[in-house]
């Protein structure tokens, strides 16, 4: 493996890694709700839930914009990209968590590598700037879903709550999932956006309602 490549890889680490501010921590992605309502209440029904999103619902979503994006190659093709995404989210929390983590991921990007990626939600502005970096686009395809899962399951320790060894178990048998949808992803158009997990959609809407929050959606 050369050198360049090792850099590309470390540098999708370090920008999906839970310690790069963003702030994933504090989004729960309407899965408070389902929690609070028991749709979800251990393993099984975790793994499930998270492997429809990655199959059917926003994260397959997400990972095919951060690969449009990757591939755009004008700021004109970015803003309508963009667009398109937040006309995508499906309540006016999906709309926040995506500005507001694409806000943050900008403002470091620009503090530290020196891009302007900022005012693009989180997986346009992650395969923007990708794309500059030039980062292998599989890598960071793959690297974004690990990191989505890795952060829902942990948001269900503390809610459900489940052990930190479940926890594990869980995200090492999503590892085909992930394969499978940024395998897909990579190669996608914006023909193949869609999303049918319509009871994740309903717990983005209703989160905001709970009496008691711990996470902003």
């Amino acid at each position: 493996m050369s050198m360049s490549t090792n850099k590309t890889f470390l540098t999708a680490l370090q920008w999906l890694s839970p310690a790069f501010p963003i702030g994933g921590f504090a989004y729960s992605h309407g899965l408070e709700w389902a929690i609070e309502k028991r749709h979800v209440t251990d393993q099984i029904s975790l793994q499930n839930w998270l492997q429809d999103l990655l199959g059917l619902g926003s994260a397959r979503s997400d990972a095919i914009l951060l690969a449009l994006a990757f591939k755009s190659e004008s700021k004109a093709e970015l803003i309508y990209l963009n667009q398109l995404a937040l006309a995508l989210s499906a309540s006016a929390e999906r709309r926040s968590e995506t500005l507001l983590q694409g806000q943050a991921f900008g403002k470091t990007i620009r503090d530290v590598w020196g891009q302007d990626c900022t005012d693009l939600c989180y997986p346009v502005a992650l395969g923007a700037a990708a794309r500059r970096e030039n980062l292998i686009k599989e890598d960071i395809i793959a690297a974004y879903l690990h990191a989505f899962s890795a952060n829902l399951i942990s948001a269900a320790i503390r809610l459900v709550p489940l052990g930190q060894t479940q926890g594990q178990h869980i995200l090492l048998a999503l590892t085909s999932e992930i394969n499978a949808c940024a395998a897909e992803a990579s190669d996608a158009d914006e023909d193949d956006l869609s999303s049918t997990t319509f009871l994740s959609d309903v717990a983005s809407m209703r989160h905001e309602t709970l009496h008691t929050r711990i996470f902003k959606t």
